[in-house]
C-alpha cells in the first residue's frame, strides 16, 4: 500500500513528545505548551505555522553570523560531497590545519596551537587535562589543584562541573575531581546595579586568589579557570582591572590561567576573544559555539606555545597527549568554520559589535523603571535583566516571560532563574535593537 503526500507529512510530524528527554528543559511544562521551531533565517526563527520569532539569544549564544547564511550552507554542502569523515588519530585533512592556523592568528600573544573537539564542555575538560598533564611532563606532578569560581559555568563534563559554580550541576552529580577550590563571584548589586560595561567596583575580588594560595600553597595548584564574562549564570561582566590582577597573581605563583571563552569568543564582546578586549593573555582559551555560528558541533582549546612545546619531547613515534575525540576537526565543522570566519572578516562583524555596543546599552537600559526590574547589565552585545521573583516560587516570573515572549510577543530570550538574558546575532541592525527593547518591555509588563 502506498502513501500519498498528506500521509507522508503526517508520518514525519512529531506526534509523541514523550520519546525525547530534552536537555536543560522543564520537560513537562514544554510538552504541555511546546515552543516548536521549523526554520530560521538571519535574525529570525519561524514556527511550523510560519510565524516569525525574533532571535534575541543567537540560538544558544552561538549564531553570531545570523541564521542560515548561504555561504556557510554552501560550504557544508560542498564538503559533504567530497569528504564525509577523516580520523584525526594519526591522520588528517589539509583544511583542519588551515583552520587551526587561522584561529591561532586571531588569538593574542603566543596562543599558537589549537586542539579541536566538539563542544564547550569538551573544550573545558580538554584544557583541564592539558593543564594537569603539563605539570606532569614539567616535573611538577604535585600541581593538581584546580581553581574555579562561584557561579561559573564550564559545561557539563565532570571536570567542568567540578570547577564550575552552578549549584544544581554540583548538587545532582557531585564533584568527582578532588582538590578543587573556588574564587568568589564578582557580582554585588548594591555596588554595581544598572552598569553599562565593566563595573568600577570589584577588582579587589581577584586578590581572594592569594588567600587560596596561602591555604593550599602554590606548589599544589595547577590552574585557575574563569569566564571573562560569566554568561550562563546571568551575565556578570568582569570588574575593571579584575582579569589583569588574576593574571598577575597567577604569574607570581606559577599557576596557569584558563579563559573559558565558549560564550565570549568570536565577536560577542566586540573582539575575536575577550582576552584582547581586556589586554590579558591567558595560558589557554576554550572556544566553541560561534566558531562556526552554531551550524556544526565544534569546540577547541588555544594553547600557549611553551605549554605545547613541553610535550614535544622523547621518541617522535610516541603519542604526546593521550586525549582526543572521534569527531575532533570533523570536515563539515571545519568547512562551516572557515565560511563563518570569512563572514566575520568580510562583514567586519566584530568591529560592528563594538560600534553597536553603546546603542545596545542605551536601548536596554531604557527599560529601567519597568515593573519588577531589579537590575540591568550590558556588555558588548549582551544584556541581562534581573526580575523580582514571585512569592510563589523563584524563577516563575522569568519562565513566564520566556513563554510569553515566544508565543505572544514573537521573541526568543534566554532565562536563568529570574534573569532574562539577551545575546542577539551580531548582524542585528539598529532598528532591530529598538525592536528587541520594545518587545522586551512588552514581555516585562506582561509578567508584572
Amino acid at each position: 500500500m502506498s502513501l500519498d503526500l498528506a500521509d507522508l507529512h503526517a508520518a514525519s510530524a512529531p506526534n509523541d513528545l514523550d520519546a525525547l528527554w530534552m536537555p536543560f528543559t522543564a520537560n513537562r511544562a514544554f510538552k504541555k505548551n511546546p515552543r516548536m521551531i521549523a526554520r530560521a533565517k538571519d535574525m529570525h526563527y519561524f514556527t511550523p505555522e510560519g510565524r516569525a520569532v525574533l532571535d534575541g539569544a543567537a540560538g544558544l549564544w552561538c549564531c553570531n553570523a545570523g541564521h542560515n547564511r548561504r555561504e556557510i550552507v554552501d560550504a557544508i554542502k560542498t564538503r559533504a560531497e567530497t569528504l564525509d569523515f577523516v580520523p584525526h588519530f594519526q591522520f588528517g585533512h589539509p583544511e583542519v590545519f588551515t583552520l587551526a592556523s587561522r584561529i591561532a592568528s586571531m588569538a593574542p600573544g603566543d596562543l599558537d596551537t589549537v586542539f579541536f573537539c566538539n563542544s564547550g564542555s569538551e573544550a573545558v575538560d580538554t584544557a583541564l587535562k592539558i593543564a594537569l598533564a603539563y605539570w606532569n611532563v614539567s616535573g611538577q606532578g604535585q600541581k593538581t589543584r584546580l581553581i574555579g569560581r562561584e557561579r561559573g559555568y564550564h559545561g557539563v563534563g565532570f571536570g567542568g562541573i567540578s570547577v564550575g559554580g552552578i549549584v544544581p550541576n554540583r548538587k545532582f552529580f557531585g564533584t568527582l575531581l578532588a582538590g578543587v577550590d573556588h574564587l568568589p563571584h564578582t557580582y554585588n548589586r548594591q555596588e554595581q546595579a544598572f552598569t553599562k560595561g565593566e563595573p568600577e567596583w570589584g577588582a579587589h575580588l581577584a586578590d581572594k586568589l592569594e588567600d587560596i594560595v596561602a591555604l593550599h600553597d602554590a606548589s599544589t595548584i595547577a590552574a585557575v579557570i574563569v569566564e571573562p564574562m560569566a554568561g550562563s549564570t546571568g551575565v556578570l561582566p568582569p570588574p575593571k582591572g579584575y582579569l589583569k590582577r588574576l593574571r598577575e597573581i597567577c604569574d607570581r605563583h606559577n599557576i596557569l590561567l584558563i579563559f573559558d571563552e565558549v560564550i565570549s569568543g568570536f565577536g560577542r564582546l566586540g573582539f575575536a576573544f575577550a582576552a584582547e578586549r581586556y589586554g590579558v593573555v591567558p595560558d589557554m582559551i576554550t572556544f566553541a559555539k560561534a566558531v562556526n555560528s552554531g551550524t556544526v558541533p565544534m569546540g577547541g582549546v588555544l594553547i600557549r606555545k611553551s605549554i605545547h612545546d613541553a610535550f614535544m619531547k622523547g621518541p617522535e613515534h610516541v603519542i604526546e597527549l593521550f586525549h582526543g575525540y572521534t569527531y575532533s576537526g570533523h570536515p563539515l565543522a571545519v568547512a562551516a568554520a572557515q565560511a563563518t570566519l570569512d563572514l566575520y572578516r568580510d562583514e567586519d562583524l566584530f568591529a560592528r559589535a563594538r560600534r553597536l555596543e553603546p546603542v545596545w546599552a542605551d536601548a536596554i537600559h531604557g527599560l529601567k523603571g519597568l515593573p519588577n526590574v531589579l537590575d540591568i547589565r550590558t556588555l558588548g552585545l549582551v544584556a541581562a535583566v534581573d526580575l523580582a521573583p514571585r512569592a510563589d516560587g523563584a524563577g516563575k516570573r522569568a519562565f513566564e516571560a520566556m513563554e510569553r515572549g515566544f508565543h505572544d510577543i514573537g521573541m526568543m530570550v534566554r532565562i536563568t532563574g529570574d534573569t532574562i538574558a539577551l545575546t542577539p546575532p551580531l548582524v542585528i541592525s539598529e532598528e532591530q535593537i529598538d525592536e528587541v527593547a520594545d518587545k522586551l518591555g512588552r514581555i516585562i509588563r506582561a509578567v508584572a
